[in-house]
Protein backbone atom coordinates (compact mmCIF):
# COMPACT_ATOMS: atom_id res chain seq x y z
CA UNK A 1 0.00 0.00 0.00
CA UNK A 2 1.56 3.26 -1.12
CA UNK A 3 0.99 6.56 0.67
CA UNK A 4 -1.97 8.70 -0.33
CA UNK A 5 -1.16 12.23 -1.42
CA UNK A 6 -3.75 14.99 -1.26
CA UNK A 7 -3.64 17.69 -3.90
CA UNK A 8 -6.12 20.59 -3.89
CA UNK A 9 -6.35 23.03 -6.80
CA UNK A 10 -8.20 26.16 -5.73
CA UNK A 11 -9.08 28.81 -8.31
CA UNK A 12 -11.86 31.32 -8.97
CA UNK A 13 -11.84 29.93 -12.54
CA UNK A 14 -13.57 26.73 -11.35
CA UNK A 15 -17.36 26.79 -11.33
CA UNK A 16 -17.86 23.33 -9.77
CA UNK A 17 -16.06 21.17 -7.26
CA UNK A 18 -14.81 17.87 -8.65
CA UNK A 19 -13.16 15.04 -6.75
CA UNK A 20 -10.94 12.74 -8.79
CA UNK A 21 -9.11 9.75 -7.32
CA UNK A 22 -6.22 8.44 -9.38
CA UNK A 23 -5.08 5.02 -8.18
CA UNK A 24 -3.79 1.67 -9.47
CA UNK A 25 -6.75 -0.04 -7.72
CA UNK A 26 -9.32 0.65 -5.03
CA UNK A 27 -7.92 -1.03 -1.93
CA UNK A 28 -8.75 -1.18 1.77
CA UNK A 29 -7.23 2.25 2.39
CA UNK A 30 -9.36 3.94 -0.29
CA UNK A 31 -12.65 2.15 0.26
CA UNK A 32 -13.63 3.97 3.50
CA UNK A 33 -12.61 7.30 2.00
CA UNK A 34 -14.79 6.70 -1.07
CA UNK A 35 -17.71 5.67 1.15
CA UNK A 36 -17.35 8.85 3.20
CA UNK A 37 -17.22 11.05 0.09
CA UNK A 38 -20.27 9.29 -1.40
CA UNK A 39 -22.16 9.79 1.82
CA UNK A 40 -21.40 13.50 2.01
CA UNK A 41 -22.23 14.22 -1.62
CA UNK A 42 -25.99 13.91 -1.57
CA UNK A 43 -28.90 14.92 0.54
CA UNK A 44 -32.09 13.15 1.52
CA UNK A 45 -35.50 14.78 1.66
CA UNK A 46 -37.23 14.81 5.03
CA UNK A 47 -40.52 16.39 6.10
CA UNK A 48 -41.41 18.13 9.33
CA UNK A 49 -44.73 19.90 9.95
CA UNK A 50 -45.60 19.62 6.25
CA UNK A 51 -42.38 21.34 5.11
CA UNK A 52 -39.77 19.42 3.09
CA UNK A 53 -36.10 19.89 4.03
CA UNK A 54 -32.90 18.69 2.37
CA UNK A 55 -30.93 16.68 4.92
CA UNK A 56 -27.23 16.02 4.49
CA UNK A 57 -26.95 12.26 4.80
CA UNK A 58 -23.82 12.54 6.94
CA UNK A 59 -25.88 14.32 9.64
CA UNK A 60 -28.33 11.43 9.94
CA UNK A 61 -27.94 9.04 12.87
CA UNK A 62 -30.40 6.44 11.62
CA UNK A 63 -33.52 5.78 9.58
CA UNK A 64 -36.36 3.79 11.11
CA UNK A 65 -39.62 2.38 9.79
CA UNK A 66 -42.54 2.37 12.26
CA UNK A 67 -46.06 1.34 11.17
CA UNK A 68 -45.37 2.00 7.46
CA UNK A 69 -43.91 5.46 8.16
CA UNK A 70 -40.20 6.12 7.75
CA UNK A 71 -38.49 8.50 10.18
CA UNK A 72 -35.11 10.17 9.73
CA UNK A 73 -33.21 11.01 12.93
CA UNK A 74 -30.51 13.65 13.38
CA UNK A 75 -29.01 14.83 16.68
CA UNK A 76 -31.60 17.59 16.96
CA UNK A 77 -34.65 16.66 14.89
CA UNK A 78 -36.88 13.85 13.64
CA UNK A 79 -38.24 14.01 10.09
CA UNK A 80 -40.59 11.71 8.20
CA UNK A 81 -40.52 10.54 4.61
CA UNK A 82 -42.87 9.10 1.99
CA UNK A 83 -40.11 6.72 0.87
CA UNK A 84 -39.92 3.12 1.97
CA UNK A 85 -36.98 1.80 3.98
CA UNK A 86 -35.75 -0.37 1.10
CA UNK A 87 -35.62 2.74 -1.11
CA UNK A 88 -33.29 4.43 1.38
CA UNK A 89 -31.25 1.24 1.60
CA UNK A 90 -30.77 1.33 -2.19
CA UNK A 91 -30.05 5.08 -2.23
CA UNK A 92 -27.46 4.74 0.53
CA UNK A 93 -25.68 1.73 -0.97
CA UNK A 94 -21.89 2.16 -0.92
CA UNK A 95 -22.04 4.66 1.94
CA UNK A 96 -21.54 4.24 5.69
CA UNK A 97 -25.23 3.38 6.16
CA UNK A 98 -26.12 -0.22 6.91
CA UNK A 99 -29.30 -2.15 7.52
CA UNK A 100 -29.18 -3.66 11.02
CA UNK A 101 -32.73 -4.96 11.36
CA UNK A 102 -35.97 -5.27 9.44
CA UNK A 103 -36.95 -1.71 10.41
CA UNK A 104 -33.61 0.03 10.92
CA UNK A 105 -30.74 1.53 8.91
CA UNK A 106 -27.90 3.06 10.92
CA UNK A 107 -25.13 5.48 9.98
CA UNK A 108 -22.04 3.43 10.88
CA UNK A 109 -19.95 6.58 11.35
CA UNK A 110 -22.28 7.56 14.22
CA UNK A 111 -21.58 4.38 16.22
CA UNK A 112 -19.41 5.04 19.26
CA UNK A 113 -19.17 1.52 20.68
CA UNK A 114 -20.61 -1.99 20.35
CA UNK A 115 -21.44 -4.67 22.89
CA UNK A 116 -22.13 -8.33 22.07
CA UNK A 117 -25.31 -9.74 23.62
CA UNK A 118 -25.80 -13.35 24.70
CA UNK A 119 -28.49 -14.06 22.09
CA UNK A 120 -26.19 -13.48 19.11
CA UNK A 121 -27.18 -9.86 18.61
CA UNK A 122 -25.19 -6.67 19.14
CA UNK A 123 -26.04 -3.50 20.99
CA UNK A 124 -24.60 -0.41 19.29
CA UNK A 125 -24.23 2.88 21.15
CA UNK A 126 -24.58 5.98 19.00
CA UNK A 127 -22.80 9.31 19.40
CA UNK A 128 -25.97 10.87 20.84
CA UNK A 129 -26.15 8.27 23.63
CA UNK A 130 -28.94 6.17 22.10
CA UNK A 131 -28.52 2.45 21.73
CA UNK A 132 -29.78 0.32 18.86
CA UNK A 133 -29.95 -3.46 18.45
CA UNK A 134 -28.30 -5.26 15.54
CA UNK A 135 -30.54 -8.21 14.68
CA UNK A 136 -28.92 -11.67 14.36
CA UNK A 137 -29.72 -11.78 10.63
CA UNK A 138 -27.51 -8.70 10.07
CA UNK A 139 -24.72 -9.44 12.58
CA UNK A 140 -22.32 -11.04 10.08
CA UNK A 141 -22.26 -8.07 7.69
CA UNK A 142 -22.30 -5.63 10.61
CA UNK A 143 -19.28 -7.31 12.21
CA UNK A 144 -17.43 -7.25 8.90
CA UNK A 145 -18.01 -3.51 8.42
CA UNK A 146 -17.62 -2.35 12.01
CA UNK A 147 -14.94 -4.68 13.37
CA UNK A 148 -13.05 -5.24 10.13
Amino acid sequence: MSPIRLKINESKDFTDTEIIINCPEVDESLSPLIQQINQMMFSIQGKKDGITYPLVSDHLLYIESVNDTVFLYTDEEVYDSDKKLYEFENQLKDTRFMRISKNFIVNMSKIESVKALVNGRFEAYLTNGEKVIVNRHYVKSFRKHFLG
